[in-house]
């Protein structure tokens, strides 16, 4: 039989977290000036594995943070067109989760703003638990 994969398959195959600092960056930021934002300013661990996201002011940039078992990685996308189009903001909170797959549609161009998940039967199985 044919299985198809889902989105769902994709947000629980990361282990880690995704969060997205809802304030634009500066993105002469290095890593222990990143790190202190992650801590200071997002209320995270910076070593806790997780992936923090950092936009530019102009949308254009983006920064991902992470602990990589022995020291910070620091990946880094500059878009030579267009701008990453991002979530409708919280109203509250200095960051927003994120799960794998929204993270991937951000980096594919997909404005995630008119992304409207519709409510689907889950097997008492299959559910998550919540952290």
């Amino acid at each position: 039989m044919l299985k198809l994969p889902d989105l769902g398959e994709l947000d629980r195959g990361l282990s880690s977290r995704v969060f997205l600092s809802t304030a634009p960056a500066d993105m002469r930021k290095g890593f222990d000036t990143l790190a202190a934002l992650v801590r200071d300013y997002l209320g995270h661990d910076p070593l806790s594995g997780h992936l923090f996201l950092f936009v530019s002011r102009s949308r254009d940039r983006i920064k991902i943070l992470y602990w990589d078992a022995d020291g910070f990685a620091l990946w880094y996308k500059r878009l030579e067109e267009g701008t990453f189009r991002l979530p409708a903001k919280p109203s509250a909170g200095a960051s927003l989760e994120l799960r794998a797959s929204e993270l991937a549609m951000l980096l594919e161009g997909i404005d995630l703003s008119s992304i409207k998940r519709r409510r689907r039967f889950l097997h008492p199985s299959q559910k998550q638990p919540k952290d």
